[in-house]
């Protein structure tokens, strides 16, 4: 889940003596004005949660209404952290054809996908004031609270997103490309509503046109993936079907706020609050000092680090950009080549998806019910294995390294760099005994973690800038909102696709395959592989996992070991170049090229591609440690 760079901005910086300057003000005044109640509703997530684990565990007194209100804040904060998103332009989106376009190509698809985006908004606008009226007369059952106060967050959000769509249209100052590209998406929509007979008599093969077709097209000329989805089941609902679109707006709603998911941005957060407090910094450390003087010694230890903060953070970009500036200057000093470095770290990204708390496990329990606790345990040993395959290549490839220049470290520095990290490295251990022995939710869980970051950071390291906290606030928020519009519009889809018998129709044909759970699970890897490529993990799976899980079930495949294979074949897509955009994102955060890491990835890719084989054909691997 990575937002790739935007188009140059000398492309679309608006001509000289044009209204600018009000632009900025106007965009600025709104900024602030989303921002800071976003962040204050990140603190207040954190301070209710932990609350309530305080009230049950500490005084017996659970708080009745801690879920419920801690609920109707999230989707206010995935709706206003979305809006910040658009606003800053880091919504996620596939940018390696568009880059490759010409200047004024690149320029066309700015505007094109900004007006996409802007059409979505503006269609589900209206039925969203429509759901909160409907909801004004439901109370919530603990405090009593109309639920309007909830879904208002829906229209709210989407207008702000209006706002920053026209503010974006106006401020580029190219009318005559904005026209251009206004019309031909009136001809596209006119040319769709001329068809609805056609789309009457073709049935399922409408998915084809809506969900293969029409995605395509938004994801590959750079339309956000969320508004991608989104205009798609838009079109599809008012085009081929006769349920309103209101229905749309429903599904958005229940895929955004499904309270499990709350643990996205509270990650997200401890993960940025870990780099902050040099938690990650002192992890990283002891274990260059542990492994530097050997032949890849530092491989190794970003291997090790990456499994390591993965299991604090769950976010791919958090774990890179908290390893990459500490590692890469002494890997570089050291004569790694640069695109050795970053075909690793890409590697790595792959290798760690299933290392808890990570954001795909908690989308893939919430959209197939699988236990999220089963899930964290099950992941560990998986990722593991990947790490190894990893390491046998690290080994291969520096086996003739000459180490003349470099200095072991005494046994001395190295306890005394583990007696510093220890604080650091027992966090992810006190975030899994806090689940495993049920003192707190997969949802809650995290803000143990954030409580004791806090308290290493002040007390132990002294490493606290309270500055910094904002803009960490602020980014928690972005990339939070990124993430659940994206699960928002995805359940629109994935809904219309069940609607529709496409499942049915599905769950038959993979069932009818020769082989059985075997050639089921090959042929699940290979489109997991492709999707994550092209989709990212999040959207992929809940597109897939409502459908596919329960064919696995039926033949007999365990939903964690199932889990385990899908995510893994997701990650090596999503870092695989030319098309995985994680591979790109990595590239971004190591500021290397991202043509210099394609040739070494190849044999990092291979490794893992086996140790995932590995994962498939052993089950215990997964279900290993689960209880029976």
């Amino acid at each position: 889940m990575f937002n790739q760079a935007t188009m140059p901005r000398q492309a679309i910086e608006p001509r000289a003596g044009k209204p600018s300057g009000w632009i900025k003000q106007v965009d600025v005044f709104l900024g602030y004005l989303i921002e800071i109640p976003v962040a204050l509703l990140v603190v207040a997530e954190v301070v209710i949660l932990f609350s309530g684990i305080c009230a049950r565990y500490v005084f017996n007194t659970p708080l009745i209404w801690s879920d419920e209100l801690a609920s109707l804040l999230f989707l206010w904060l995935a709706m206003l952290g979305a809006a910040v998103a658009f606003r800053r332009g880091e919504h996620m989106r596939m940018t390696a054809f568009v880059n490759r376009a010409s200047a004024s190509t690149q320029a066309f698809l700015h505007v094109f996908a900004i007006s996409v985006s802007l059409f979505f908004v503006l269609l589900v606008l209206g039925p969203s004031y429509e759901a909160v009226a409907e909801q004004a007369v439901i109370t919530t059952p603990a405090m009593g609270l109309s639920m309007a106060w909830r879904t208002a967050a829906l229209p709210t959000g989407l207008t702000f997103m209006t706002i920053f769509a026209v503010l974006r249209l106006v401020e580029l100052s190219n009318w005559r490309l904005v026209g251009k590209t206004l019309a031909l998406m009136v001809v596209i929509g006119l040319a769709l509503y001329a068809m609805t007979p056609l789309f009457e008599e073709l049935g399922n093969y409408n998915l084809l046109i809506f969900f293969v077709a029409l995605v395509a097209l938004g994801v590959f000329t750079g339309v956000p993936i969320a508004f991608s989805f989104g205009i798609a089941a838009y079109a599809y609902l008012s085009l081929t079907t006769f349920m309103p679109v209101t229905v749309l707006v429903g599904r958005m709603d229940e895929g955004m706020s499904h309270l499990i998911l709350l643990a996205v941005p509270l990650f997200v957060f401890l993960g940025l609050l870990i780099d902050m407090t040099g938690m990650a910094h002192r992890m990283v450390s002891f274990l260059a000092n542990l492994l530097g003087h050997v032949r890849g010694g530092l491989s190794y230890v970003l291997i090790g680090a990456m499994y390591l903060v993965s299991g604090i953070s769950g976010a791919k970009a958090a774990d890179m950009a908290a390893i990459a500036p500490v590692l890469f200057p002494e890997m570089k000093e050291r004569g790694t080549d640069e695109g050795e470095l970053i075909a690793l770290l890409s590697a790595t990204g792959a290798q760690t998806e299933t290392v808890p708390p990570s954001l795909v496990l908690i989308t893939i329990g919430s959209v197939t019910s699988v236990s999220i606790t089963s899930l964290f345990i099950g992941g560990l040993l998986p990722s593991a294995v990947l790490g190894v395959m990893l390491c046998l290549v690290v080994w291969w490839r520096n086996r003739t390294v000459d180490l003349k220049g470099v200095t072991r470290q005494s046994p001395g520095e190295v306890v005394k760099s583990l007696v510093v990290a220890l604080p650091a490295l027992a966090l992810p251990f006190v975030i899994r005994a806090a689940v495993v022995e049920g003192v707190a939710t997969a949802t809650e869980v995290s803000t143990i973690g954030i409580v004791y970051s806090c308290i290493i950071g002040v007390c132990v390291y002294r490493q606290f800038d309270v500055k910094r906290l904002y803009p960490i606030l602020i980014d928690t928020a972005v990339l939070s909102g990124a993430i659940l519009l994206i699960i928002g519009t995805a359940t629109g889809m994935a809904w219309a696709l069940t609607q529709s018998g496409f499942s049915a129709d599905l769950a038959e044909f993979m069932g009818s395959l020769p082989g059985g759970a075997l050639t089921f699970m090959c042929v699940s890897i290979v489109t997991f592989i492709v999707l994550g490529s092209v989709l990212e993990g999040i959207p992929a799976v809940v597109l897939l996992g409502p459908l596919l899980f329960p064919i696995a079930e039926e033949l007999g495949i365990n939903d964690v070991h199932y889990a385990m294979v899908a995510i893994l074949a997701m990650g090596i897509g999503l870092f695989a170049p030319p098309f995985g955009v994680g591979y790109y994102a990595a590239c971004a955060i190591g500021r290397v090229a991202p043509d210099k890491g394609i040739k070494p990835i190849v044999g990092y890719l291979c490794s893992i591609f086996i140790g995932l084989l590995l994962v498939a054909a052993i089950p215990w691997l997964s279900t290993g440690f689960l209880d029976k």
